[in-house]
């Protein structure tokens, strides 16, 4: 399926820019019997149901003449959030100094979630501040990371 996201991705990005958008992700799924295209799109003060529609819209053709994939699925075109998902070192990078929740596949030393500050990655390794300590979490024990809102602070 990756493949599929990296393909349709390359096919949205302009079409996506040139509508004034920034292509934040693209996530091919199924879920159930059913597959969806899940194309996140973001831009400087945020993205409302209108983006939404315009995007999908330009999209929709493109996708359609591609023909890159053979099911039948749903397209949903949607902000990544607040709590961003972040799947790509891009989001990684842009993501360092703020807090993120890391989950694990499996619990090291009873805990299965983190939460820190991003303070660096590589190839192999994420790196949190946890209470001004450094924590170094291995890339392949991690099943989901994403920034944490402090909802508090509203």
């Amino acid at each position: 399926m990756a493949n599929i996201e990296q393909k349709v991705e390359t096919l949205l990005k302009p079409k996506i820019e040139e509508l004034g958008y920034r292509l934040y992700d693209v996530e091919y799924a199924k879920e159930g019997k059913n597959y969806f295209l899940r194309v996140f799109i973001d831009k400087k003060d945020g993205i409302d149901i209108d983006d939404c529609e315009k995007v999908n819209d330009g999209i929709m053709d493109l996708l359609d003449e591609a023909d890159y994939i053979k099911e039948q699925y749903f397209l949903e075109v949607s902000s990544p959030g607040i709590e961003r998902v972040l799947r790509k070192d891009e989001h990684l990078q842009e993501s360092i100094g703020l807090e993120v929740e890391i989950k694990l596949f499996k619990p090291e030393d009873k805990i299965r979630q983190l939460e820190g500050i991003l303070d660096g990655f590589n190839d192999d390794e994420i790196i949190l501040l946890i209470d001004g300590e450094k924590r170094i979490v291995p890339r392949k024990n991690i099943s989901l990371i994403k920034t944490k809102y402090n909802w508090d602070n509203e």
